[in-house]
């Protein structure tokens, strides 16, 4: 059964009484479309009144949905000749992060993403979309095999963050995380990331240092978790929506902050609606944004991503500081 967000219910609702009379009508021969187009209309009113003023709570609980498509959905959807590579050839494989090559519009691409699962199975398979570092360090494989072979990159970003167990950091998280953002930062070839659920802390940024970073419209980005945020600044994760609102997580604040290059559209009931509607519209987005990189050089492409990061961030200057 579908999951419904606390908020959309009330639409479900109205949609469920539409269902039952449109069912009656057929059943008994009965002519109720009044009543039936009356109810369309209380929907419709209702359903611009709540999606045309989401919060960033809502729209945080929007990326995280269950139903939405993850990272394996958009390359069976968008990509031809998908074809998966395993492991970090030191001896460890991490299912929370998928590698391969495949083609994009005819062009022979690498794609790497977040995997979350859609069941308790799969989700402990996937580790909820946590990777360890041997994830990050398949990552960098497959990012050094497109540099060989001048393939531009693809990555899709859902993850609520690089796994914190004592494991993982035993391992070499961090390090892992931070070879993955400096070498990324010196490919010589296209990388354009895609947001499309979680963008969750350092986690996100290990497969997030792109020549354009897209979010999708209910996607969110964020250095720590609502939640998270709140247990440290108000001691109680309740507090999650008035973090998620300080934060300026949302697609419309990466945007307007420079961190996010555009929005992707979503059906507007949210991605997790409509699938095919949302994977045309990345797809467009990302043709485009191909077409673009693609007629720069390396040399131009590495610069073009050094400039990009640079010019994140605001400085204010205080009148009458001393100097």
């Amino acid at each position: 059964m579908d999951l419904i967000l606390d908020f959309e219910r009330p639409l479900m609702e109205l949609y469920k009484r539409i269902d039952s009379l449109v069912a009656l009508q057929e059943a008994e021969g009965l002519d109720l479309s009044a009543s039936i187009q009356q109810l369309h209309q209380q929907a419709e009113r209702l359903h611009r009144q709540i999606f045309s003023a989401l919060t960033p709570w809502q729209r945080a609980l929007l990326s995280r949905h269950p139903r939405r498509p993850y990272s394996l959905d958009y390359i069976q959807a968008l990509f031809t000749e998908w074809m998966e590579l395993h492991g970090d050839r030191a001896g460890h494989d991490d299912a929370a992060i998928v590698t391969g090559l495949a083609r994009f519009h005819e062009r022979p691409v690498a794609v790497i993403g977040h995997q979350k699962g859609r069941n308790t199975k799969e989700n402990l398979h996937r580790n909820f979309g946590m990777p360890r570092p041997e994830g990050y360090r398949k990552a960098l494989r497959i990012m050094q095999l497109a540099e060989r072979y001048r393939r531009p990159i693809l990555t899709f970003i859902d993850t609520p963050g690089a796994y914190p167990g004592v494991d993982a950091e035993a391992r070499g998280q961090a390090e892992a995380i931070a070879r993955n953002i400096m070498e990324m930062s010196a490919l010589t070839v296209p990388v354009i990331c895609v947001v499309i659920g979680e963008g969750g802390s350092g986690g996100a940024l290990a497969v997030g240092v792109g020549n354009r970073v897209l979010m999708m419209e209910n996607a969110i980005y964020s250095v720590i978790s609502p939640e998270g945020c709140a247990a440290i600044l108000w001691r109680d994760r309740a507090e999650g929506p008035k973090a998620a609102e300080a934060l300026r997580i949302t697609a419309e604040d990466c945007h307007r902050f420079g961190v996010a290059d555009e929005i992707v559209p979503e059906p507007s009931c949210g991605a997790h609606r409509d699938h095919q509607v949302t994977f045309e519209n990345l797809d467009a987005a990302l043709a485009r944004h191909l077409d673009e990189l693609s007629a720069l050089d390396g040399p131009t492409l590495r610069q073009d991503r050094y400039d990009r990061y640079r010019q994140l961030g605001t400085v204010l200057e205080m009148v009458g500081a001393p100097a």
